[in-house]
C-alpha cells in the first residue's frame, strides 16, 4: 500500500494542529500590541516579515526561484496582486480583532470555503455537484440571517472571506513555495510599509519606541507569528492528505469563535447564533461531500492500479520501472 509512512503522517498532524492552532490564537496576540494602532501593527508585520523569511531562507538556502521570477513580469504582477489582497486580509483581521470584533472575524474564515467556491463558479466557469450547490445556497442564507441579526452587512467577515479567496486563487496561479511566496509578497510591501513607519515616527506617533523595549519586542514578533504558522503549515501540506488539511483548516476559526465568546465576552443573540448554525451547516454539506469524493477518487486510483499491474509486469522491464517509480505529484514541485 503506497502512502507516507505512519510516523511522517504523525509529524504531519502535529504540524498542522501546530499551523492552525497558532491561526486560531491570533487574538489573544494583537491585544498586546496596544496603544499601536492597526495601521501601524500591519506595517510592523509587513517589514518584520521579510526580515524573518529572508534568514529562513537563508538558513535552508534556496534563493534560485528569485532569479526565475524576476523574469517572469506576469508572476510578478500576480504576486503583486497577491500582497495588495493579503494586506488588506491582515489590516482588517487586526482591526476587528483590537474591536471586539472577534466572532464576526470567526464567520470570516468559516464562510471563506463557500466563497472560494462560489469565486471558482464565477470566474474560472468551475462546474458545482448538487451538494456543493446546496451549501453555497445555505451560506447565502446564513449571510442574510446574519445581516438582519446585526442590522448591516457582517461586511468584516465578508472583507476577510472574500480577500482570502482572492489571495489563494492569485496563489495558485503563481504556483510558489510558502516561504518563497511570502519573501516575494512582503518584498513588494516592505518599502511602503517601512516609509509608513519612517513617517509615523518623524510625526510623533510611532509607539515602537516610546512604550518600553518589551512593547517593541512585541511589535517585532509580528513577523515570526506571520512565518512560524505557514512554516509548519508546509511541513504538514508534505505529510497529510488534502482532505485531512480541509478538516484541519476549521479548527482556526473555531478557536477564534471560542476566543470571541468565552474570552473576550462577545455577544451572541439568537439570531447570530441561527446565522452560525446555517453556516456550520453549509460546511458540513460541504465536507462531507469532499470526503466522499476524494473516497471515490481513492477507490478509482486503487482499480486502476490493478488493471494496470497485471500489463506493466507482462512488459519490458523499461516500462514496468516507469509504472512502479512514476514522480509523485507533490515531491516534483520545484
Amino acid at each position: 500500500m503506497s502512502g507516507k509512512p505512519r510516523g511522517e503522517r504523525h509529524i504531519g498532524l502535529l504540524n498542522g494542529f501546530a499551523a492552525y492552532g497558532m491561526w486560531g490564537l491570533f487574538p489573544l496576540f494583537f491585544p498586546l500590541l496596544k496603544p499601536a494602532d492597526p495601521f501601524e501593527v500591519l506595517a510592523h508585520r509587513m517589514v518584520w516579515s521579510l526580515v524573518v523569511v529572508v534568514l529562513a531562507l537563508l538558513v535552508v538556502r534556496r534563493w534560485r526561484w528569485a532569479a526565475e521570477l524576476l523574469r517572469q513580469p506576469r508572476r510578478l504582477a500576480l504576486i503583486a496582486v497577491a500582497s495588495a489582497v493579503i494586506a488588506v486580509n491582515w489590516g482588517v483581521y487586526i482591526w476587528a480583532v483590537n474591536n471586539d470584533r472577534v466572532v464576526e472575524a470567526s464567520l470570516g474564515y468559516f464562510i471563506n470555503p463557500l466563497v472560494t467556491i462560489a469565486m471558482g463558479v464565477l470566474l474560472l466557469k468551475e462546474r458545482l455537484r448538487p451538494v456543493q450547490w446546496a451549501a453555497v445556497g445555505v451560506g447565502f442564507a446564513a449571510v442574510l440571517v446574519l445581516t438582519v441579526g446585526y442590522g448591516r452587512p457582517p461586511w468584516i467577515s465578508l472583507v476577510l472571506a472574500f480577500s482570502f479567496a482572492t489571495y489563494g486563487l492569485v496563489k495558485k496561479k503563481v504556483n510558489l513555495g510558502g516561504l518563497e511566496s511570502l519573501a516575494a509578497e512582503t518584498s513588494i510591501q516592505f518599502l511602503p510599509a517601512l516609509a509608513y513607519l519612517l513617517w509615523l515616527s518623524a510625526d510623533g506617533g510611532s509607539t515602537f519606541t516610546t512604550e518600553g523595549p518589551g512593547h517593541a519586542v512585541l511589535l517585532a514578533m509580528t513577523g515570526l507569528i506571520t512565518a512560524l504558522p505557514l512554516v509548519c503549515f508546509g511541513a504538514a501540506a508534505i505529510r497529510v492528505p488534502l482532505s485531512t488539511l480541509g478538516l484541519l483548516q476549521y479548527l482556526a476559526p473555531v478557536f477564534q469563535f471560542l476566543l470571541g465568546i468565552l474570552y473576550f465576552h462577545e455577544a451572541m443573540p439568537a439570531e447570530r447564533w441561527a446565522g452560525f448554525a446555517l453556516v456550520w451547516l453549509a460546511l458540513t454539506l460541504l465536507t462531507a461531500d469532499a470526503w466522499r469524493s476524494a473516497r471515490a477518487a481513492r477507490v478509482t486510483r486503487s482499480l486502476r492500479a490493478e488493471m494496470v499491474s497485471p500489463t506493466a509486469a507482462a512488459g519490458p522491464v523499461g516500462d514496468a520501472d516507469k509504472v512502479a517509480s512514476g514522480p509523485d505529484p507533490v515531491d516534483a514541485r520545484p
